[in-house]
Order: structure tokens, then C-alpha cells, then sequence
């Protein structure tokens, strides 16, 4: 093995988590080679937010941890030493300015995510980091300890080894669960990659006659089959589609539906969440005292969006050609109800190409909280979406990245 091939630190994986671990190994003084199979680095960061980059969520290390439904105690110590405010302090450094939008989001003052993946680039040449444009095949162990990488064109020494190769959404950006197959060749152990911050698939054609209705202001609440207590609640935007619901509320929930099961979970909407019970009721007997003398069908143009009216008419029960004047008070009720939790049974989730991020991975029982070192395996580290730990839409899942990633280049 020649002497270029021989390195302090190997990292598998161009993203996020891949280059701010390799930059921060670097800038301690270790040789650091990052090796990643696309011919651009961080190709599937150049494409998030819309291409506007969702950079993280301007919160504290607390907020951070409860919006991080699986691995939220795990990343605390990661969140900690390298919070929202670091994040925000290094990208400014490297001289992209941000803003923070609703929601407390944090974006790129260009709104454009290129500026955040040519600060991460900078920060690998200011640090020294080599990057080598290879698959990797395999990581190379002996004892118990790692010795390098495996490549198609030779192999690679290193006493440590970063795994960073993220999950299996995106897949057109290479994310395909190479890691997890590295990682389980190991002897770590791997819960399936499946679909997080997706859309839902329904059961049924309620949604498909809504397709295109956005609602910008509601409450959602996730219920799962035979539980009282629901899965999950929100309120904020909706959109219906040809094939269910999406949003960001939405894609929040659906971090919280696993399993996945077909009829599973019921989503609930409160078409009107300012008005409680007796006041909706109120406000639906001065609409029909004003239209007494319309029929049901079209007496709801102030209440409702015209597009809903239909499935709303329909699914109340109230047969559309009533005269308001004879709504009787068991009907109003229903149509109640009806507003204050509009039900969609749900299939499935959309494919996993379509979703924000994978759930599933590296088990974090294996994984040293502390360091992001493995337990199983000296030398080896993890960091970003290829640990078994996600978070809701809003720029949660990069801070893990880059949280996850500082931590392991500290002790790589």
C-alpha cells in the first residue's frame, strides 16, 4: 500500500454530515480523506427547502430534542455541543449570510442552497480534507478494530472510518442505503429504511376530489387503531392531492406513523379550529337563518372553500336540495362534527423516493451518544440520516447532520 493511500481518517459520504465531520477532524491536524461516489458533493443538500436549503431551525438544544421524535435523548449531547446557534455562526463565517423566516427556519439570505454547499466545499480546502470521487465497497476491519476502506479501484488505510452516506430517500442523488449495508456487514444491526417527512396515501376518494386544495390554517390530529390517546396533533397548512394528503403538517405526522400499516391510522382535520363545538354551532344557525330559504347545497359558500362544499354536503348527510328552513338540529350537529374532524383513513405512505428523509438505520443502542463512536467496532464512527434517529420538517434533520457530524470529527 503506497503512502498517498494512507490516511489519519477516511469518510464515506459527500452530504452534510459527511464534509462538516471531515473538515472538523481536518482542522485538529488529522489527514482526512472523504470519499464519495457522485461527481458533486452534497448533491442531494443543492436540492432541499426547494432548493432554498432549510439550514436549521433557530431554536434552543431542548426545542431541537423534542422535535426529533426518534433519537431525541440520543442526540443530546451532539444538539449540546454544537447547537442551532453554532450552525448559524459557522455558514455566516464562511460567508453566507442567513434569515430566519416563520417557524423560526433558517435559510440563506439568496435563497439558494448552492451558497450553502460552496461554504461546506470551502471549509473542506481551508481545512486541508482530500476528496477522493470513489464508491466505497466495503470497510475494511481486523480484531475488532477498522483498517480503512475497500474502493473498485484499491483500498484505503485508516485507523478510523466515518460512515455518512445517508439513508434511501432521494435516491436520484445516490442515497440508496449503501450505509446501512456497510454498517450491517460490520455486525451492527439495521432497522429498515422506510419513508419519514412523506406524504400520506388514503383509503378511499375524498382527497382526489379535493386535489389542489390547500388549507393553510387547520388542526390535524393522527389516530391510530384502537388507542385513545392520539399519535400526533398540529395545526398549520394542508394540501390535498390526487393520492391523499401532504403539507407540512402532514409530513410532520407522518414521523410518528410507524409501523405503517393499511388502516392504521385515521387523520382527523378541524376544518374550523378558531370555532369551538357551540360556537361553530352558532355560527352554522345564523348562515341558515339567512339562507332559509336556499337549499343546503349552496348555503355554504362563507363557511367553506368551494371546492369542499360537495364532499362536506355529501358526507354530512344533510341531502343537498334541503331547504336551509328544515335543517333539523340532530342534522346541524352532524355537520358539525363533520367540520371539526374531517376523517381520512389512511393506506400507506407515498414511495420512499418522495420522502424528506429516511427513518430506520444505525440502531443507536450500538453508537456512543458521546462521541458517535461505535460500540462494536473501534474506530468506527457514524453521523447523520444513516443513525436510526429523524426529526420533523422545519430544518431539524440537517441540525442533526451537522450536529452529528461535528461531534464524530472531534473524536475522529
Amino acid at each position: 500500500m503506497s503512502a498517498q493511500n494512507e490516511y489519519d481518517v477516511i469518510v464515506v459520504g459527500g452530504g452534510p454530515a459527511g464534509q462538516m465531520a471531515a473538515g472538523t477532524a481536518a482542522a485538529r491536524g488529522r489527514r482526512v480523506a472523504l470519499l464519495e461516489k457522485n461527481r458533486q458533493l452534497g448533491r442531494k443538500l443543492r436540492i432541499t427547502g426547494k432548493g432554498r436549503c432549510n439550514v436549521t431551525n433557530h431554536c434552543s438544544v431542548e426545542e431541537a430534542v423534542a422535535a426529533s421524535p426518534r433519537g431525541g435523548k440520543f442526540l443530546y449531547g451532539a444538539f449540546s455541543a454544537f447547537p442551532p446557534e453554532a450552525v448559524m455562526d459557522f455558514f455566516e463565517e464562511l460567508g453566507v449570510p442567513l434569515k430566519t423566516e416563520r417557524g423560526r427556519r433558517v435559510f440563506p439570505v439568496s435563497d439558494k442552497a448552492e451558497d450553502i454547499a460552496g461554504a461546506l466545499e470551502r471549509f473542506l480546502s481551508q481545512t486541508g480534507v482530500q476528496v477522493i470521487q470513489e464508491p466505497v465497497s466495503a470497510v475494511l476491519a481486523e480484531r475488532g478494530a477498522v483498517q480503512g476502506v475497500g474502493t473498485p479501484a484499491g483500498e484505503y488505510q485508516a485507523g478510523s472510518v466515518l460512515l455518512a452516506c445517508g439513508g434511501a430517500s432521494y435516491p436520484g442523488t445516490g442515497s440508496n442505503g449503501d450505509g446501512a449495508r456497510l454498517a450491517a456487514a460490520l455486525g451492527h444491526t439495521v432497522s429498515p429504511l422506510v419513508p419519514s417527512l412523506v406524504p400520506l396515501v388514503e383509503r378511499g376518494g375524498y382527497c382526489s376530489r379535493l386535489m389542489g386544495l390547500s388549507l393553510r390554517n387547520c388542526g390535524l390530529k393522527v389516530t391510530e387503531r384502537g388507542k385513545k390517546k392520539p399519535v400526533y396533533e398540529d395545526f398549520g397548512e394542508l394540501l390535498f392531492t390526487h393520492f391523499g394528503l401532504s403539507g407540512p403538517t402532514v409530513l410532520s405526522a407522518s414521523a410518528h406513523m410507524h409501523p405503517m400499516e393499511p388502516g392504521k391510522y385515521t387523520v382527523h382535520i378541524d376544518l374550523k379550529p378558531a370555532l369551538d363545538q357551540q360556537k361553530l354551532d352558532a355560527r352554522l344557525l345564523r348562515d341558515l337563518e339567512k339562507n332559509k330559504n336556499k337549499m343546503f347545497l349552496n348555503s355554504l359558500e362563507e363557511l367553506l372553500p368551494q371546492k369542499l362544499i360537495p364532499v362536506a354536503v355529501e358526507r354530512s348527510g344533510i341531502p343537498g336540495e334541503t331547504r336551509c328552513h328544515s335543517v333539523t338540529k340532530e342534522q346541524r350537529r352532524a355537520l358539525c362534527a363533520l367540520l371539526k374532524g374531517f376523517t381520512v383513513e389512511i393506506e400507506g405512505f407515498r414511495p420512499i423516493g418522495e420522502a424528506i428523509v429516511t427513518s430506520g438505520g444505525v440502531s443507536l443502542r450500538e453508537v456512543d451518544p458521546r462521541t458517535m463512536g461505535s460500540k462494536l467496532v473501534k474506530g468506527l464512527f457514524f453521523a447523520g440520516e444513516i443513525l436510526d434517529c429523524d426529526a420533523y420538517t422545519g430544518g431539524y434533520n440537517l441540525q442533526i447532520a451537522f450536529s452529528t457530524g461535528h461531534l464524530a470529527g472531534s473524536f475522529l
